[in-house]
């Protein structure tokens, strides 16, 4: 068996492109991968402006101690531009956002003066106080998100503020799923004795779409070589990555390895890791094939562990794994060395900072301990148990 390290760079070394770029409406382009650094076209902001309401006044008409009476000219409403220069002893009343006069460099707030009629008292006020400098959050030309980074509503707001109602951005990751075997019944339908209702199509989609994918369900392939060949073929021409679960293991009715032997390469191992022993890796077509195991809980996890980062890597991300860090535990856990272990645990913020629990029994068919826990308890291969009290790495579910 490999290790879990060797397996995740086995995977990412099969990824050796990237989704062509398309252009979208910015509106629609949350959870997207941008496709090329992203540059400023212009100062941000583009001019000095005022960051208060209030008076916009020259520096050298405030005195050091005490107060100063000047002139007030004119009044000066955000996206507006005043005209002329103002003048040693006067004041232009301006609202927050607003381009400053020429001949002003410091605004006093409205609170902190005293105005009678078109007369205004100005205390002492350091020069350049309450004013952004043009080019203060972005200079011309200097790249503002760089390719590769997963858009969020930040990202989307300076899109917009540099005047963009487009952007380049990856094209979503296709993703074929199939569920395989006659022990697995459709939702709705009858089931028979001895058959279990498929949920893993229905987990897989879920992680595809939250890792950034578009899925396509493929339904369930029965045990029967030729269609199991055919469903397998059509999704590997339909797809950039065919999934399926179940049929990996060593059963004479586990066709999967048979049949991608045939119709594409494969790279077949073992994983020195619990749950998730059992999986395939190759290729049907251009299209990278990941056979994952049956067991729901084994089935989410490898898809985290190895899809989940070649995913990432073709979608053009910069990241490929998502964040780990460290939790005290509260409770022993079991552990055998040699082999890595996710546990699923219960993260929370206690007096000893951040700590977690497993959520109970830990077998990989137990679906609800994913259900019931927000993160990944991994333990390393050299470990043996661990104690209460002891470090443990965390992996959230989402972060």
């Amino acid at each position: 068996m490999i290790s879990v390290g060797e397996g995740q760079a086995h995977v990412l070394a099969r990824v050796t492109s990237v989704t062509s770029p398309e252009l979208i409406p910015v509106p629609g382009a949350l959870g997207r991968v941008l496709a090329d650094d992203l540059r400023a076209p212009f100062d941000v902001p583009p001019a000095d402006n005022s960051a208060v309401d209030g008076y916009a006044v020259a520096g050298s008409d405030i005195p050091a101690a005490g107060t100063a009476a000047l002139h007030v000219i004119a009044d000066l409403p955000a996206g507006s531009v005043f005209d002329g220069a103002v003048k040693p002893g006067q004041a232009v009343r301006i609202m927050t956002g607003a381009p400053m006069p020429a001949g002003t460099d410091t605004v006093v707030p409205q609170e902190l003066v005293e105005r009678a009629r078109d007369q205004v008292k100005v205390p002492t006020t350091a020069k350049g106080s309450n004013v952004r400098l043009s080019g203060e959050d972005v200079r011309a030309g200097a790249v503002v998100i760089e390719a590769g980074t997963v858009l969020r509503p930040q990202e989307l707001g300076v899109i917009a503020s540099l005047g963009l109602p487009q952007i380049l951005v990856r094209q979503k990751v296709r993703v074929a799923i199939l569920s395989t075997g006659d022990e697995v019944a459709e939702p709705g339908d009858p089931r028979k004795p001895g058959q279990i209702y498929d949920s893993n199509r229905f987990a897989l989609r879920g992680l595809v779409e939250q890792a950034g994918g578009a899925a396509t369900d493929f339904g369930i392939a029965p045990d029967v070589r030729d269609e199991l060949r055919a469903r397998l073929l059509e999704a590997g021409r339909a797809a950039d990555i065919v999934l399926t679960s179940g049929g990996v293991s060593v059963g004479i009715y586990d066709l999967v390895k048979d049949v991608l032997g045939e119709i594409g390469g494969i790279d077949f191992w073992q994983v020195a890791m619990q749950p998730g022993r059992p999986m395939a890796v190759g290729r049907i077509g251009e299209a990278l094939f990941f056979g994952l195991p049956g067991n729901p809980v084994a089935s989410m996890l490898t898809f985290l562990l190895f899809v989940r980062p070649a995913l990432w890597k073709l979608a053009g991300r910069r990241d490929m794994f998502a964040v780990q860090f460290p939790a005290v535990a509260t409770e022993p856990m079991r552990k055998k060395p040699g082999r890595r272990e996710f546990k699923r645990g219960v993260l929370t913020f206690g007096a000893r900072g951040w700590e977690v629990r497993t959520t109970g029994p830990q077998g990989s068919g137990i679906l609800t301990s994913m259900v019931a826990g927000n993160c990944l308890i991994v333990i390393e291969e050299e470990r043996g148990d661990v104690k209460p009290g002891e470090t443990v790495l965390i992996e959230p579910f989402s972060w």
